[in-house]
């Protein structure tokens, strides 16, 4: 126990001062971390000043602001997709060269089969030296930046000066057996009362442990998968990312690092506050079906107090005068409705649901404990995932650097993104700071963005999201399948560009109307950015304000990423670093994610092709990008 908290003892911070004091005791602990903090009343004047000790630095350089003040602007200039001299401008020839034969390979199915085993071979033939020159020459250097701090800032420096910023990755990941994956998730998922069956797992199956799926990297292609070992582990983490957010803050001003939240601690944790989270906001659609507002968006859905509180009387939960103080003017304002926002505010140390870990049966409409009581280790490790939070978001803070919280599985997802939600709060006072992921291929996208932005705009802090489609789609089907629950993910890839489309379009019309939120479009999909440059032009938005910006893969797609960024558009490359041995695993990925996405894949190596040809005709082939 020592060593694992020698790291994070003493630095501590005010930061979630709530949860850290709520997580002492028993298994109360979890219900007041969820209970954090309540939403402004409506009756009130929003005030988001944060203590003095908050405040962000006044550096206008180090963070583009919420709102610029309106200057003259250059027109906006058109972006052609096609122009392969534009788009390939910052490239030498043989990198062009080397980008297509890395592609090629990408597009075997054969060597895609066994390019572990290929590895193996080559590693044993080569020797290791040789082997890492020849994986820099291929793979590695199309791929990732370099192996540490020093040797990734060329790229950086060199894509800047083209228009394209970066989000920065530490790429490395444990290489792991499928044996050893499946045991270390077992363990962690699950409580001590759990393991030694003092405790019922009260879960909903969703958010339960399975061993079938206890490796989470298996039908994963696009994400990194971390496992949970040790405290210490945890902490080993947590000092690569603030050397990961130094070396953001050395390379470049205005860049991102990216966070994943289970590499920071125990995942029980995750998954028992997901189960809270979901089954409360189940408990509210419950309420609105017996209103008679089934499915209506969850930010349009309000529920008659009156109504509500006499379904509430009726399960007992507490007599009807203490009901009535629940909703009150001073607590919902005076409309006589409750929206989620609202609903989600309500659960704290003023209501005697707070009094006990419980949540709602859906089916009974009756309140049932969670879970048993934590045991002093667990809430220990609770803390310790709190604290790390903390550390990483004030030294990311102090650098310049903005946060990039990646999205996970949907087991693991409401807890997240509560965390970074109240991240958000905190960090996100003048600018967007700490930035959030939605994954679109989920059914409650939509509900998801506009409860959060509505929640930044009654509050007043300023919103920050990242839309994705979702890297977990296989896996997160094969296991509602498998377990026993409604499969959250879109029935179709067309239904998820849809969705895609259609929170992309609602953010769009709210950064119309504030200046307090930015959005990134991280897509490889040339439609999908076409749709957003239109849409901008039509709402008026310009790319001098810095509200949307885009985001793509380093290695992939740069004749989306360099004509926009030399058009003016905020366009960011995710760049991983790491030792090239220890970034195979991402390496592995990237490969089969190309094979995955093989229409646009071929549609770059067609312009790589064409630029080549044009390069050799023309008598440029020895271009030197400047």
């Amino acid at each position: 126990m020592g060593r694992d908290q020698g790291v994070i003892q003493g630095v501590a911070s005010p930061m979630y001062l709530s949860f850290l004091s709520a997580l002492t005791g028993s298994a109360m602990a979890l219900k007041r971390v969820f209970l954090l903090r309540s939403v402004a009343p409506r009756v009130a004047a929003l005030s988001t000043k944060p203590r003095a000790q908050e405040q962000p630095p006044a550096n206008p350089e180090a963070l583009r602001g919420c709102g610029a003040a309106e200057a003259v602007r250059p027109p906006v200039p058109a972006v052609d997709f096609t122009n392969t001299q534009e788009a390939y401008r910052s490239r030498r020839s043989w990198e062009l060269a080397r980008n297509l034969l890395v592609l090629r390979l990408c597009a075997s199915p054969v060597l895609l089969a066994h390019h572990e085993q290929l590895f193996q071979v080559a590693r044993k033939l080569l020797g290791q030296r040789m082997f890492e020159r020849l994986m820099k020459m291929t793979f590695y250097g199309h791929f990732v930046a370099g192996e540490d701090q020093e040797s990734i800032r060329p790229l950086i420096r060199h894509n800047k000066a083209f228009g394209v910023g970066f989000i920065l990755d530490y790429g490395v990941e444990e290489d792991l057996s499928p044996e050893e994956a499946e045991r270390k998730e077992m363990e962690s998922c699950t409580s001590e009362a759990e393991r030694d069956g003092s405790g019922a797992n009260k879960r909903e199956k969703q958010y339960q442990v399975h061993p079938a799926f206890g490796d989470r990297r298996d039908g994963v292609i696009s994400a990194r998968t971390y496992f949970y070992a040790s405290e210490a582990k945890c902490d080993n983490y947590m000092e690569n990312l603030l050397q990961c957010i130094e070396a953001s803050g050395g390379a470049s001003d205005g860049g991102f690092s990216a966070i994943k939240l289970t590499a920071l601690g125990r995942p029980q944790f995750l998954l028992q506050f997901s189960d809270v989270l979901t089954r409360w906001r189940q408990f509210f659609h419950q309420m609105a079906a017996e209103q008679g507002q089934a499915g209506r968006p969850a930010v349009d859905t309000k529920l008659e107090v009156a109504v509500l509180q006499e379904s509430i009387a009726k399960m007992g939960i507490s007599s009807r005068a203490e009901i009535e103080r629940w909703f009150t003017p001073e607590t919902l304002g005076v409309s006589g409705t409750v929206d989620l926002l609202d609903w989600n505010s309500l659960i704290d140390s003023r209501t005697q649901l707070s009094r006990h870990l419980v949540v709602p049966n859906v089916q009974t409409g009756q309140l049932e404990p969670l879970l048993s009581r934590f045991t002093e280790e667990e809430e220990q490790q609770m803390k310790r995932m709190l604290q790390r939070m903390d550390v990483l978001a004030k030294r990311a803070r102090e650098a310049g650097v903005r946060l990039m919280i990646d999205a996970e599985q949907s087991y693991f997802q409401p807890a997240i993104s509560r965390l970074t939600l109240e991240m958000q709060r905190r960090f996100n006072v003048d600018k967007p700071f700490i930035f959030n992921t939605f994954q679109c291929y989920l059914k409650d996208a939509y509900d998801n963005v506009t409860i959060d932005m509505e929640l930044s705009r009654r509050e007043g802090w300023c919103f920050g999201a990242k839309l994705v489609r979702g890297a977990y789609m296989a896996q997160e089907r094969a296991r509602a399948v498998e377990i026993g629950y409604e499969d959250p993910i879109n029935p179709t890839y067309e239904a998820t560009n849809a969705m895609y489309h259609r929170c992309l379009n609602y953010v769009l019309e709210e950064l119309k109307h504030s200046t307090k939120a930015e959005v990134m479009v991280a897509s490889h999909n040339e439609d999908t950015v076409s749709f957003t440059l239109c849409r901008m032009k039509e709402l008026g938005l310009h790319p001098a304000d810095g509200q949307v910006c885009f985001g793509q893969l380093l290695g992939m797609c740069d004749q989306i990423s360099f004509p926009l960024g030399q058009a003016g558009f905020p366009v960011y490359k995710y760049v991983p670093y790491g030792p090239v041995m220890e970034v195979l695993p991402y390496l592995s990925r990237r490969a089969l994610e190309n094979s995955s996405i093989m229409k646009g894949a071929q549609r770059e190596r067609q312009l790589l092709w064409q630029e080549l040809c044009r390069r050799l005709r023309t008598g440029s082939l020895f271009h030197h990008p400047a």
